[in-house]
């Protein structure tokens, strides 16, 4: 009889990586639906309304069309390319090269998660916000280079200190920005992003932005790109998506934009891992570019009219949560010397209510929790509801 195989130990990158936080939270809520709670998932931020029918035509249309069937190209179709330098043009004034500045990418999280792969060695440090989206600080690990954590405090409007980074790590490989942030929904301004250009230009790390919330602002808010600032291309990309801004997260279509030698080599890598974006989904982002801004204006109504509702709720009940300009997420302070991820369990098993706790987008997370504006309007005044009737803060 052969000897039984004994499978060896995984790769030690995999046991470095943290649990990732949405696969646990989704463990709980399914517990709780097989004993019949009704549950209402405030955690991921996926949008509860359909993808626009134009987006779906053009994609029916490309679909039975052969020549979209076979591997597309891995720098994307040159039309898809240029329906993103005429958009950036019109939305930032931001001129792009589509043939070398502009790449597709299958899902901004994948080109984000690959990229550590193009520039950091071994042991190299790469700069991570905290808290962060996971995928800043997993990419960089999955690479073998060591994420370094910098802080986004709420006394410096979630904005990282560049001047101490560039005191302390300006060996770093990289540094990943991501503004509107998830998971505070911060903004920034100009101001800031010239001063990540001169960071970058001080120390020598490229910047990779992450501008996928950039599209929805409330009140006239309107975020403005990295790129905008003279000699951004010089030192960085800007990774982009059409997730969030036209309800297509499960498509999985984003680009990455910005220096031409920082797309080359992002190019290189996924050419060796992946084979594009499927051109009949890539002809569903053209349209989508394409679009005159009414979907836009009323997705945005409906979450202005969600993040109201809810923070005239929470304030009601005693949380001092501070209405975000940008994103679809509440990013409210807990109370002193309580445990996010304690609350969050509280909020959970007591109420139905999934929320994310602040700790699982990093250590300077704690002291917050998430909350979602994508799901029906309906389930957020019940949510409302319920979150007010759980004692979290104490009145007066």
């Amino acid at each position: 009889m052969s000897k039984s195989f004994s499978m060896p130990p995984v790769a030690k990158r995999l046991t470095q990586l943290p649990p990732y936080l949405f696969v646990q939270i989704d463990a709980m809520k399914d517990a709780l639906v097989k004993q019949g709670r009704n549950v209402i998932d405030m955690g991921v931020g996926d949008p509860d309304e359909p993808t626009p029918k134009f987006i779906i035509d053009a994609f029916m249309k490309a679909v039975k069309d052969r020549r979209h069937h076979q591997y597309p190209s891995n720098r994307g179709l040159i039309e898809m390319r240029t329906a993103i330098a005429i958009w950036y043009k019109k939305r930032f004034r931001v001129t792009l090269d589509p043939v070398t500045e502009v790449l597709p990418l299958i899902g901004s999280k994948e080109g984000i998660a690959h990229f550590p792969l193009a520039y950091a060695n071994p042991g190299d440090s790469v700069l991570v916000p905290d808290p962060c989206y996971p995928p800043y600080k997993t990419g960089t690990i999955l690479a073998s280079a060591k994420p370094v954590m910098f802080p986004l405090l709420a006394q410096n409007k979630f904005l990282p200190d560049l001047n101490a980074l560039a005191r302390k790590h300006a060996k770093a490989k990289l540094i990943f920005l991501n503004y509107p942030n998830n998971p505070t929904a911060a903004v920034a301004d100009l101001k800031f992003f010239r001063e990540a250009v001169d960071f970058a230009h001080k120390t020598g790390i490229p910047v990779c932005h992450d501008a996928a919330y950039s599209e929805i602002g409330y009140d006239g808010f309107k975020h403005p790109s990295f790129l905008q600032i003279p000699g951004a291309k010089e030192v960085g990309i800007e990774f982009h998506s059409l997730s969030k801004t036209y309800n297509m997260t499960g498509w999985r279509i984003g680009w990455a934009c910005g220096n031409r030698e920082m797309i080359a080599a992002l190019a290189k890598v996924k050419s060796n891992i992946d084979s594009g974006v499927f051109q009949a989904i890539q002809m569903a982002g053209i349209a989508a570019l394409k679009d005159n801004g009414a979907h836009l204006n009323r997705m945005i109504k409906i979450y202005q009219t969600r993040r109201d509702l809810m923070i005239r709720s929470l304030r009601e009940s005693g949380w001092p949560v501070t209405p975000p300009k940008s994103t679809f997420y509440l990013w409210s302070p807990i109370p002193p010397k309580t445990s996010s991820r304690e609350l969050a369990a509280k909020l959970l098993q007591e109420q139905g209510i999934v929320a994310t706790p602040g700790v699982g987008f990093g250590d300077a997370g704690e002291g917050y929790i998430r909350f979602s504006l994508s799901i029906p309007t309906a389930q957020i005044q019940e949510a409302a509801r319920r979150i007010g009737r759980c004692a979290v803060w104490k009145k007066g």
